[in-house]
């Protein structure tokens, strides 16, 4: 049994994940700014911190009692980017990692996984993007840059770190798809812009499956937590509809999106054919190779 510690662990990967690592017979650590967790009624291996980990605190003494640290907090891309709110999901990612760092205990041996994006590469129309290709220069891109470099020196206090560039991340009960299902159930979805942009995706149990193959060996580095087969936009939409029984003809133009999402909007529409090439080199087997596959087993239950 491993004793691992996971910040954002109410957010929508992180209850999933905790949910998968205690049924795996863990012991976990939570940390996050909800007041209480629900997993506290459930699992007696389970321990929850309501604390704001993107400031120091009493919650860092805790972080040397973990085996395996799991950083997945951060604020929530899908609101209006003002300038306070761009500061507020910077911080909130880079000075929580900075922190964790912080607090590692020296010459401490334990894994270090640390969330990142698909975002870190920009917008790079057609490309194959692998790990080693370059980071982009906009402004999820350089969140995403100095993320991961705060993560990597946890290294120099011994830690094998492992960086997880995540896609958009599929399932039942919160994230994207929490958004973009309501639209289609309201008979109003479709692609975004041209519907051309590759659009980098996960499902949540193949995540949650590769981070358990990432734990059972010697591995270390960036991995692109993508879906093995690259998609675009249209392409998932239109899958999406199908899963869910409805219409994907009401694309939303560039122009509009733009308009009235401003920066975010603008982001959204980047095209990253992010392929999860050291993932796979690893030996990892996805079980959801295409995004239909995904959606299918997501909403065939359900609709």
């Amino acid at each position: 049994m491993k004793t691992i510690l996971i910040t954002g662990a109410s957010g929508f990967v992180g209850r999933y994940l905790a949910k998968v690592l205690l049924d795996q017979n863990n012991a976990v650590i939570g940390l996050g700014t909800s007041s209480a967790h629900p997993f506290e009624q459930i699992y007696d291996a389970f321990t929850w911190i309501s604390a704001d980990t993107g400031l120091p605190g009493p919650w860092q003494n805790r972080v040397q009692e973990a085996d395996v640290i799991i950083n997945l907090a951060g604020r929530n891309i899908f609101n209006p980017w003002t300038r306070a709110y761009k500061k507020a999901i910077y911080d909130s990612r880079v000075k929580t990692t900075q922190n964790l760092v912080a607090a590692l205990p020296n010459a401490w041996s334990g894994l270090f996984f640390s969330a990142s994006a698909a975002g870190y590469y920009g917008d790079r129309g057609d490309t194959p993007l692998s790990e080693t290709d370059l980071c982009g220069t906009d402004f999820l891109a350089m969140v995403c840059r100095d993320w991961e470099a705060r993560a990597q020196s946890a290294a120099q206090k011994g830690a094998r770190v492992l960086v997880m560039r995540f896609g958009v991340v599929l399932g039942q009960g919160g994230g994207a798809l929490n958004l973009m299902g309501k639209a289609f159930k309201c008979f109003v979805g479709g692609p975004l812009g041209s519907g051309r942009q590759w659009f980098p995706w996960i499902h949540i149990q193949d995540l949650c499956q590769a981070v358990l193959f990432l734990l059972s060996g010697e591995h270390q580095g960036v991995f692109n937590f993508t879906g093995p087969v690259a998609t675009r936009q249209k392409a998932f939409a239109h899958a999406l509809g199908s899963a869910l029984k409805r219409p994907a003809f009401m694309p939303a133009p560039a122009m509009m999106v733009k308009l009235f999402l401003g920066e975010l909007g603008a982001s959204l529409l980047q095209s990253q054919k992010a392929l999860p090439v050291a993932l796979e080199k690893s030996g990892f087997k996805f079980g959801y190779r295409t995004v239909k596959e995904a959606l299918d087993s997501i909403y065939s239950p359900l609709v």
